[in-house]
């Protein structure tokens, strides 16, 4: 209780003080995971926060699958473009050769990992996540053509990445005598399971909703609260019939996704809102994690990790997979770089840290802090410089300036 106290606390003055922080370049990101090292990491911590604990292992899943549900709600948006956005390219060739660089990197960075360790800590820091960027997804000097890529390609990897994140912990954790053949049968099973539950929920969810705001039987408010108990629902009811709950909550909202303009402007509002504020409490987690895992130092190998998973593991796959699909190269390299990490390699390292054996969890969690703790400062610092170059005139498509794309604001913060 004394760290929801804590946090609730910092919550309070947080909203109270926010406009001025911003002035000084202060996130909440930032403030929230300062005030978790300061306040409940190391040995002498002012707060208990145990991280092993199994109500925190729960809470941290439901962040997730509250968190997939409003990327699929929100990623849309882009089709007054007229054309792709290079969202299939992003997510089926340039994600997956990612994952691949740095689970080979992990081999060979770190003597003894082995393969499946190696792809869980690719699974956790190769989604990109806009915390690091998201002023700049609203800057009209960027071309709108690249804001939409990086906001769909945002909204949707963790997702598709989740599914493969658990199969490839339950290699490592698994003591029941499962082969190889019955766990990815498993996997198999329980995403099947997810995506009908997902799928059957979203549908009737959907027209549920117009029936009633057709009938009149409902009202903003209530169309808020039908909102926000979807991804809970989502979660529990795969959950119990054996379904990832994780894509249970992504194909929701996907499939919900197409009520919200005819519902109105704020018919998803209080989800999103919730979503912000445990995107709040992850980033207290994450300076707790930093507290207790860098207490003693980080390792060389952990930084050249971290810095090849910001670069050449996400740079060279996504310029060469949008090759040819209209973008320049200046936007194809402004792609390619501001593949920021936060709130998603987070939770997920949470989730391994609960999961894997203390070993394992360390590298895991000691790889995704030092990678997004890199890119909050590396991408937050080039942000701007890069608003600059396009408004100077950098090359770019005719039509591809104007306008915002629907930005995942539920992990942003002033």
């Amino acid at each position: 209780m004394v760290a929801v106290l804590a946090l609730l606390s910092l919550l309070f003055v947080w909203s109270l003080v926010s406009s001025r922080m911003s002035r000084w370049s202060v996130t909440a990101p930032i403030a929230f995971a300062v005030a978790g090292a300061a306040l409940a990491g190391g040995a002498r911590s002012a707060i208990g926060f145990d991280l092993d604990a199994h109500t925190f292992q729960r809470c941290v899943e439901v962040v997730l699958a509250v968190m997939l549900f409003t990327d699929a709600t929100e990623a849309r948006g882009y089709e007054r473009l007229g054309r792709s956005v290079g969202e299939g390219r992003l997510l089926g060739l340039a994600l997956p050769a990612s994952v691949l660089l740095g689970t080979l990197l992990g081999v060979v960075l770190f003597p003894g990992t082995g393969w499946w360790l190696a792809a869980v800590a690719a699974l956790v820091v190769m989604p990109a996540d806009l915390a690091p960027v998201l002023s700049l997804l609203r800057d009209e000097r960027v071309p709108l053509r690249v804001r939409a890529a990086l906001n769909v390609e945002g909204g949707f990897n963790d997702g598709l990445v989740s599914p493969f994140f658990v199969f490839c912990v339950a290699n490592l954790v698994s003591t029941d005598g499962d082969t190889f053949t019955d766990l990815l049968l498993n996997a198999a099973r329980g995403a099947a399971y997810a995506v009908l539950v997902g799928a059957v929920l979203g549908f009737l969810a959907s027209w549920l909703v117009r029936r009633s705001r057709e009938a009149g039987w409902t009202g903003p408010t209530g169309l808020r609260m039908a909102g926000l108990a979807l991804p809970f629902l989502a979660y529990t009811a795969s959950s119990e019939v054996g379904g990832n709950g994780f894509v249970a909550a992504f194909v929701t909202g996907l499939c919900y996704a197409r009520t919200a303009r005819p519902a109105g402007g704020d018919h998803l509002r209080l989800v999103h809102d919730v979503s912000h504020l445990m995107a709040l409490a992850v980033w207290f987690t994450f300076g707790v994690l930093i507290a207790d895992e860098f207490a003693d130092g980080v390792s060389l190998a952990v930084v050249v990790y971290a810095v090849f998973a910001l670069t050449l593991a996400r740079f060279v796959p996504v310029v060469t997979a949008l090759t040819g699909s209209g973008f320049s190269g200046v936007e194809r390299a402004a792609v390619g770089w501001l593949g920021s990490r936060g709130v998603t390699s987070i939770v997920f390292a949470v989730l391994a840290y609960t999961q894997l054996p203390d070993g394992e969890a360390a590298f895991v969690v000691e790889t995704a802090c030092a990678t997004v703790l890199l890119s909050v400062v590396a991408h937050g610092v080039t942000a701007e410089p890069i608003a600059r170059w396009f408004a100077r005139g950098a090359p770019r498509e005719a039509g591809g300036t104007g306008g915002s794309p629907p930005t995942t604001a539920a992990r942003d913060t002033e």
